[in-house]
């Protein structure tokens, strides 16, 4: 049985919790589990009375509501399935083949998969009835104020009006996850989940939702989550960029082998078939994911993974390769996925994707350093007298 990860702590603003499962646990199942699923916060993890707690809807609308958490159950229900990726998955590899970055130190863990259901923002914008032009430069933000955070005494973030509207997109006012009601770690009582989009801005336990002129002016919007140009090396540096870049919107295209990892032992795939697993996400709005790739001569060529469950729109597929040749300790073995839109993962893990925040990384995936493990002939040999030699 692969050990999952469990709640011991809700964190504090000084010390969140913050965590990722073991990449064999992450791909066990299409649909991620409670236990399987990684956990980012910017401050503790506030425990909210369902039955008290009102979600707020203001700003340029010609019908504010305020509206209890009983009420939301009682609306049209959605569900939508989609992956949530924190924008630092895969820091760690950009960390290791580039150079240092700013930020927890993700490995290819920080993102789940699973079924949302809530009721879709653009029916409660519809009740509000907003008065921005929604193709200009308008905002719908998201707030919770039910704790500080490290960088702000709030925790916030915004996405276009435009986007917010949109029925196709499918933006939610989630409630549940995976048919049961929001767990404290995933922002019960509700909070909101933007399919395609950086999970910063899938705003927990949420209070209010402004329609507005511009993006949010939190902290975790405005100078943070951002890709920097690599001429920024510190935070210093930073400080004379933050409002001169677009925040993060939507993620892209990716791909990870999560099985087995980098230096592990396996038998000869001459013998036995070497399994090679892992995960792609779709880029934003363009999945699903409909071909993943396999490499292990540097990238010269390319054969074609078995995608075991298909995938949607907005949500990961798992994938499978088989392996039979020859396994070196100096052979590399990279993935990379294509989606429906065209969108093709393009770079080696090292070839320049660097910034300071440590962001948006999508290079090939890549695992190294497999071992064989030693196979005991009929062959006369010095062996402990235990080991039995087999054919």
């Amino acid at each position: 049985m692969l050990c999952k990860i469990s709640t011991w702590f809700d964190g504090t603003v000084e010390n969140p919790l913050n965590r990722e499962p073991p990449p064999e646990v992450l791909i066990e199942n299409f649909i991620s589990k409670e236990g399987e699923a990684y956990d980012r916060n910017h401050g503790p993890i506030p425990h909210i009375s369902a039955s008290t707690h009102i979600l707020h809807v203001d700003g340029s609308v010609s019908n504010p509501l305020g509206l209890t958490t009983p009420y939301l159950h009682t609306l049209p229900q959605h569900t939508v399935l989609a992956a949530l990726q924190c924008a630092g998955n895969r820091r760690h590899t950009m960390r290791t083949k580039e150079k240092e970055v700013w930020g927890i130190d993700w490995h290819d863990g920080a993102v789940m998969n699973a079924e949302w259901t809530g009721v879709l923002l653009s029916d409660i914008l519809q009740m509000a009835k907003p008065t921005l032009d929604p193709t200009g430069k308008s905002h719908v933000a998201f707030s919770c104020y039910q704790t500080a955070t490290q960088d702000d005494g709030y925790y916030g973030g915004s996405i276009p009006l435009s986007r917010a509207l949109d029925k196709d997109m499918e933006v939610l006012i989630a409630l549940k996850m995976n048919g049961e009601d929001l767990t404290p770690e995933r922002g019960y009582p509700v909070r909101m989940i933007i399919p395609g989009v950086a999970g910063a801005r899938a705003v927990k336990w949420l209070d209010r939702i402004t329609v507005q002129k511009q993006e949010s002016s939190n902290a975790y919007q405005q100078t943070d989550y951002k890709i920097l140009p690599p001429e920024v090396q510190t935070k210093e540096q930073a400080a004379a960029y933050w409002h001169k870049l677009p925040s993060i919107l939507e993620t892209p295209i990716n791909s990870v082998i999560c099985s087995p990892r980098s230096g592990a032992e396996v038998e000869d795939p001459r013998v036995k078939p070497l399994k090679i697993g892992g995960y792609a996400l779709p880029q934003g709005s363009e999945g699903p994911v409909v071909k993943v790739e396999v490499s292990y001569d540097g990238g010269r060529t390319w054969e074609k993974a078995k995608i075991l469950t298909e995938g949607g729109r907005w949500s990961w597929v798992l994938w499978e390769f088989e392996y039979t040749g020859e396994v070196t300790e100096d052979m590399s073995f990279m993935c990379k996925a294509t989606d429906k839109g065209g969108n093709t993962q393009k770079i080696k893990s090292g070839a320049g994707q660097w910034n300071l925040r440590g962001v948006g990384y999508n290079a090939y995936g890549e695992i190294n350093g497999l071992k064989v493990k030693q196979k005991v002939t009929g062959e006369i040999r010095e062996s402990p007298p235990e080991i039995e030699a087999r054919l």
